[in-house]
C-alpha cells in the first residue's frame, strides 16, 4: 500500500515545530529558576500553550490514521469510537510524561544521581504503560475490524508516536549539562 506524501507532509511539518515548543516551555521554566515563583497568570499560559499543542498533535494524527487506515463506512464506524477512547486513555498517561518532562526541564542541569534515577524510572514506567495501552486497544480493534486493521492501527500508531518521541527527545538537553 502507497500512502500519498501529502498525507505525512501537515503531520511533519508540525512536528518540525515542535521542539520550539519544548524550548519555549523550558525557556519559561528558566524563567521560573530566574524569579522563584511563577505567576499564576504564567502558569495558566503555559498550560493552555501546551493544550493547545496537544490538541493540534490529537487532531494531525487522527487525519492521519484516517486517510492510511482506508476504512468503509462500517469500519470506520466501529474504528473511530475505539480510537477515540484509545486517545482519551493515552493523553491521561500522556500528562504523566508531561509532568516528568516539566521537572526534568527544571533539574536537568542539576541532577543528583536520586533524581535522575527517579526521572528515569519515571519515563520508563510511561513506556511500558503506554505499550501496554496499545496492546489492550490492539486487542479491541482486532476484535472489531479483524488481525489486519489492527495490525494496521498499530503500525501507524507506533510510526507517529516514535516521530513525536523523537521530536521531544531532541528538543531536550542532555542530563548534567550545564552545570
Amino acid at each position: 500500500m502507497k500512502q500519498p506524501i501529502q498525507v505525512w507532509l501537515p503531520f511533519l511539518a508540525f512536528m518540525a515545530l515542535h521542539p520550539m515548543a519544548l524550548a519555549q516551555e523550558q525557556s519559561a521554566d528558566t524563567q521560573k529558576q530566574a524569579s522563584p515563583v511563577a505567576t499564576d497568570t504564567q502558569k495558566k499560559n503555559l498550560q493552555e500553550y501546551v493544550d493547545l499543542l496537544r490538541g493540534n498533535v490529537r487532531q494531525q494524527k487522527a487525519e492521519i490514521m484516517g486517510a492510511v487506515m482506508q476504512l468503509d463506512v462500517d469500519e470506520a464506524a466501529k474504528f473511530w469510537p475505539i480510537y477515540s477512547q484509545y486517545n482519551a486513555e493515552l493523553t491521561k498517561l500522556n500528562n504523566l510524561r508531561l509532568a516528568n518532562i516539566q521537572d526534568y526541564a527544571q533539574n536537568y542541569d542539576q541532577l543528583t544521581d536520586a533524581k535522575a534515577d527517579a526521572l528515569v524510572q519515571k519515563g520508563v514506567e510511561y513506556r511500558k504503560q503506554r505499550a501496554e495501552l496499545l496492546a489492550k486497544y490492539y486487542d479491541r480493534v482486532k476484535a472489531s475490524l479483524g488481525a489486519v486493521q489492527a495490525a494496521r492501527f498499530v503500525q501507524i500508531e507506533e510510526q507517529l508516536l516514535l516521530l513525536i518521541d523523537l521530536q521531544i527527545a531532541s528538543a531536550l538537553p542532555l542530563a548534567g549539562q550545564g552545570s
